[in-house]
């Protein structure tokens, strides 16, 4: 069947796509391209267009024969949310209504949402599982819950079906090495770390050495992108069978230092990572891990790629082969 995969042009987007694909189903991608790349589309069409406009998302529901969506279309960096938040509810929010409102007018009930472990603000307690309080601390963490709230309702009144996917530190690349991660800029860890060590890039920041941790850096759950592709696939079908909603979260359920990253990418790459020691940033907390439990109940999903080793060499892998991105 034909799967509309909203901002299948990113990177979680087309990891996903390609394993629809391998699934037997036929990905339609409906991406802006601001973020996106072309290049990433490679197991079905690409509609370029934009979640602000409503008569483009109805006309590829229907041209298309769309029978489920997942919606990965997001603006996702945390300090740009916190400078210019209208951008974010405008995007993320409301771009969602259209979209939910073009899925009951073409009679689409099955929806996977790529929501975020930002949803919970600052952890009261880890690791972190689903019935946590949630309690952003930005913009962008706020414009997820709130859209989780509206598929609460939009189940209730219009019937559709929902899964909520809270992401931790999603990484790593395709194993195949066809595709992986280009973000401009790019913020997550392991991608400056690897191009720091490439001498691609410049030194590493760490930001903060003096968290009640181990080794004094940022604990993280990092999660193998192919394994929350693998996690999507799983959700529409527990929905095609008759799943109602679903709000899991997304994890290994083991955390990483930033030093430890570093040294898994060293031992990779056979070189330093260049680092800056740099005060904490406001709003980092010290441990983010999640509680995945009933991801594996619900789903029956254990993620295949869970070390961080693994993580870091098809990351790597994927840097090498595309030096330019």
């Amino acid at each position: 069947m034909a799967i509309l995969i909203v901002g299948g042009a990113g990177y979680i987007g087309s990891h996903t796509a390609k394993l629809i694909s391998s699934a037997g189903h036929r990905p339609v991608v409906f991406d802006n391209l601001v973020h996106g790349h072309r290049w990433a589309v490679k197991w079905g069409p690409l509609v370029e267009g934009d979640l602000a406009d409503p008569v483009a998302i109805r006309r590829v529901m229907q041209e298309h024969d769309v029978k489920a969506v997942i919606h990965f279309a997001a603006y996702a960096y945390v300090g740009e949310s916190m400078t210019d938040p209208g951008k974010y509810f405008r995007n993320n929010v409301v771009g969602t209504v259209n979209l939910l409102d073009a899925m009951v007018a073409a009679g689409v009930r099955d929806i996977v949402f790529s929501s975020t472990c930002a949803t919970y603000g600052t952890p009261e307690k880890v690791p972190i599982a689903e019935d946590h309080p949630q309690h952003p601390v930005n913009p962008y963490g706020e414009s997820k819950l709130i859209v989780e709230k509206m598929l609460r309702w939009y189940a209730q009144v219009h019937g559709l079906r929902y899964a909520a996917l809270r992401y931790f530190n999603a990484a790593g690349a395709d194993p195949d090495g066809e595709i992986g991660e280009d973000h401009a800029p790019e913020t997550h860890l392991i991608p400056l770390a690897i191009a720091a060590a490439l001498g691609r890039g410049k030194p590493l920041s760490i930001f903060g050495n003096d968290y009640p941790t181990p080794d004094g850096t940022a604990v993280r759950d990092y999660i193998h992108v192919r394994d929350l592709a693998d996690a999507h696939l799983a959700a529409l079908s527990a929905l095609e069978k008759g799943a109602a909603q679903l709000w899991l979260n997304l994890g290994t359920g083991r955390g990483n230092s930033v030093r430890e990253v570093l040294a898994a990418v060293e031992r990779a790459v056979g070189r330093p990572v260049p680092v800056v020691e740099a005060p904490r940033r406001a709003g980092d907390p010290a441990i983010l891990v999640a509680d995945a439990r009933r991801a594996r109940l619900e789903l029956g999903w254990t993620p295949l790629y869970p070390t961080i080793e693994t993580i870091v060499e098809h990351a790597i892998r994927w840097h090498q082969r595309h030096q330019s991105g």
